[in-house]
């Protein structure tokens, strides 16, 4: 039979074994560190071991539980007896621990880490204890009539004898002949049920409690203490080595179930228009489509599971119904799929299942009965382009996006530039709050010809990102002038970059979030020209290599309250008031379920306490605009309605032969 820990334990197999000279190495350190507590202990040590042991003695009288005397005097006079319990003392408890390390390194490799790591940390707190609190035994206390058996019989092994006679004789609190014996049975009892084996090593305890207070060497309530760092050890051991099933969430996908917990639901998607020429597909066809194109991934046939408030939950692997994943919209009136969107993406998702969501909704767009695929992945699944790059298996034919190949710099200069954007971002400073926001949602989406966008970027000596944040500016400014005062005029743009590096999928998230301030001017030309000034550090990688340090490293070191706390802290209104975000998509026409897409728009997640997230998205020659928005703060219809002028203005301003937004394509708004 098993016991619970083995089943967690199994996995790990003799290749696990670390290297056999390093564990000896470990061993002579801990009894070096033994030898030196004893050599640090001054010239006061043993008039303080004296008062410790007769305070420990006399407390022990008032609580009417002194039986060392008693059992000492009763030892004494039997001179064999005296041997045997001599030698029980000095040996049987180093031969049951070293036979249990032995027979684990040989026989249960795959638990040799806990038992090596609980026993260390015994050991570690009992010197520790020794040091500052050395108590002498029994036996060296004057006037009390206790008789050192160990002495007087010369028992080899011990102070006894010649032999060793350098052992730490002021180190009766805590009992590590009780600590080791009791470790063993707690050992063995994780990973044994064998009654045999744990009745013998029960008894092994208790001769050895009798012996360590007869032979005079120890007082109860030296084997009582010693059960504190004996269950530090397992714990931490335990903490260390006793993985549930599945994998680890990233610290950097965590730190979004974080700040959902602030409320603010956290998915990233995208609405998918099918062209309605083509009709309708059926609930069954998308969830045939999800079966097939994205059960295969890992994620989307894992949920969470927490073990504990201090640990990261872990991925793992679950039977997915497909039928609670996939569902059917029907959207009625002008606005009602960018409602219907909206209210799937401010509900959080369930966390007993995967955290994916397909909504097939039927609804107007452009006065024109449609059907669209809304796609919805939580923000701990994937980032923006990651979750493009699932969704990208959803669509015909599948195509790969490209991702930038950099060796990027050296460590040495990696280090350098993170040390760098560390001091950077700890300038960057907080945000004026614009208000307290609320979890409800509104979507807005307008589509303009790719083409167009890159030709007026570049008639303005731009690039495409820059122009996106510039419009987004100057259409909070025109709709909410308010969030602007509040704002000190001046908004924080939060831009995420990718960091992604080839090969590495689509799972996680692999970007960095850098703040750009934006002066609000009163033109949209002053705007671009600000931006313009204030863009720089997106292109240089100093803030992007710390941000991505913080968020797959820093994160990591901390205990998950500490990250829970700061995920809550620098991602909202307190540092950030917008998010713009620009992705790469592909350049062929693409279809899904057998129908074009000529309109294809991200979904992106609001932090809690800003009005707007913005995603830009260029999809086969198109340019297609998301925009979420608190409505307590902001319209996105009319921050819509604002970006499509200003885009139809700069088309015209590029000069003849420019091409002008599509028509006929602005809906869905909220």
């Amino acid at each position: 039979m098993t016991g619970v820990g083995e089943g967690l334990s199994r996995r790990r197999t003799a290749a696990d074994r670390p290297a056999l000279l390093g564990q000896l190495a470990l061993g002579l350190a801990l009894f070096g560190v033994y030898l030196l507590v004893d050599a640090l202990g001054g010239t006061g040590r043993r008039e303080a071991a004296l008062r410790h042991g007769r305070a420990i003695y006399d407390l022990e009288r008032r609580l009417h539980i002194d039986v060392e005397r008693t059992v000492n005097s009763w030892l004494a006079p039997h001179q064999l007896l005296s041997d045997l319990a001599n030698y029980e003392y000095a040996t049987t408890y180093i031969l049951s621990a070293i036979g249990l390390l032995v027979w684990v390194w040989i026989r249960r490799p795959e638990q040799w880490r806990f038992a090596r790591d609980s026993f260390v940390v015994l050991n570690v707190l009992a010197f520790a204890t020794f040091l500052l609190y050395p108590t002498a035994p029994p036996r060296m206390l004057p006037g009390l009539g206790f008789i050192d058996t160990v002495s007087r019989g010369h028992t080899v092994g011990s102070w006894g004898s010649g032999v060793v006679d350098t052992a730490n004789q002021l180190a009766a609190m805590p009992s590590l002949h009780i600590g080791w014996a009791l470790w063993v049975s707690f050992v063995l009892a994780r990973f044994t049920a064998g009654i045999r084996v744990q009745v013998l090593s029960a008894a092994h305890v208790l001769l050895t409690l009798f012996v360590v207070m007869a032979t005079a060497n120890h007082y109860l309530l030296d084997a009582v203490a010693v059960v504190v760092p004996i269950m530090v050890g397992i714990e931490y051991a335990r903490w260390r080595h006793d993985r549930p099933p599945g994998e680890v969430v990233a610290s950097c996908d965590a730190f979004f179930l974080h700040v959902e917990a602030t409320g603010a639901a956290q998915h990233v998607g995208g609405l998918v228009v099918l062209d309605p020429a083509q009709g309708s597909p059926t609930l069954d066809d998308v969830r045939t489509l999800a079966t097939d194109r994205l059960l295969p991934l890992p994620h989307f046939r894992q949920r969470l599971v927490t073990t504990s408030r201090w640990r990261r939950p872990r991925w793992v692997d679950v039977a997915v119904d497909v039928d609670q994943h996939v569902s059917e919209h029907r959207a009625e009136g002008p606005h009602g799929l960018g409602r219907a969107i909206a209210d799937l993406a401010e509900v959080p998702m369930p966390r007993d299942r995967p955290l994916w969501r397909l909504v097939l909704v039927h609804g107007a767009i452009d006065e024109v009965r449609a059907s669209a695929v809304v796609v919805l992945v939580h923000h701990s699944v994937a980032d923006g382009i990651g979750t493009i790059m699932s969704a990208m298996r959803l669509f015909d034919p599948m195509v790969e996006l490209p991702v930038p190949a950099s060796r990027g710099p050296g460590a040495l200069r990696q280090a350098g530039a993170i040390a760098v954007g560390l001091a950077q971002l700890a300038t960057d400073g907080g945000a004026h709050a614009l208000g307290p926001g609320s979890p409800r949602r509104e979507f807005g989406a307008v589509t303009v010809p790719f083409d167009g966008v890159r030709r007026a970027a570049r008639a303005r000596g731009l690039r495409v990102t820059d122009l996106v944040i510039a419009l987004t500016v100057d259409a909070v400014r025109t709709v909410a002038p308010e969030l602007v005062a509040r704002a000190r005029g001046t908004l924080k743009v939060s831009v995420p970059l990718m960091v992604r590096a080839p090969g590495s999928g689509a799972r996680g998230n692999a970007t960095a979030a850098i703040i750009v301030d934006v002066p609000v001017r009163d033109t949209l030309d002053d705007l671009v020209a600000e931006v313009t000034r204030r863009s720089g550090r997106l292109r240089r990688p100093t803030r992007a290599l710390a941000s991505r340090f913080v968020m797959a490293t820093g994160l990591r070191l901390l205990p998950e309250p500490c990250a829970a706390w700061f995920a809550r802290t620098v991602y909202g209104g307190r540092f950030l008031h917008l998010v713009v975000s620009n992705l790469p998509g592909p350049d062929e026409e693409l279809e899904m379920l057998g129908r074009k897409t000529p309109g294809v728009y991200p979904i992106l997640p609001l932090a809690p306490g800003t009005p707007l997230a913005m995603g830009a998205l260029s999809w086969g020659g198109a340019f297609g605009i998301g925009l979420a928005t608190d409505p307590s703060m902001l319209d996105a219809a009319a921050v819509a309605d604002v970006i499509r002028a200003r885009l139809a203005q700069l088309a015209d301003e590029a000069g003849p032969g420019s091409p002008t937004p599509l028509q006929g394509q602005e809906q869905p708004s909220a």
